[in-house]
């Protein structure tokens, strides 16, 4: 994202997030809306208790907003250059966004 490009992410996968910092050493989600898959997702799959880590509980303890719909609802954010999905519902519309973007820059 340093670089300017579009970033999407969507399910378990925006949890990668909690490594990333900006330049001057700040969570990158620090201030920003993301998505990704819930606490309330997690819990009906009954691994609340099973993953290393909630992706929600995670991306809040970090700063960021977090946005969700009810459980395997389509959900996707875009915040800047970042584009979220809540789940695995979430990809096709994910891509979609970030295919505008792209679209979007290149004209």
């Amino acid at each position: 994202m340093a670089a300017g490009k579009p970033v999407a992410l969507v399910c378990h996968a925006p949890g990668a997030l909690r490594h990333v910092k900006t330049p001057d050493g700040k969570p990158m989600v620090e201030d920003k809306t993301v998505t990704g898959f819930s606490n309330g997702e997690e819990e009906e799959v009954g691994l609340t208790k099973v993953v290393p880590f909630l992706v929600e509980d995670e991306l809040l303890n970090l700063g960021a907003t977090f946005s969700k719909v009810k459980n395997w609802g389509v959900h996707t954010v875009t915040d800047g250059q970042l584009i979220t999905g809540q789940n695995p519902a979430s990809s096709g519309p994910s891509a979609k966004v970030l295919l505008e973007v792209l679209k979007t820059r290149a004209k």
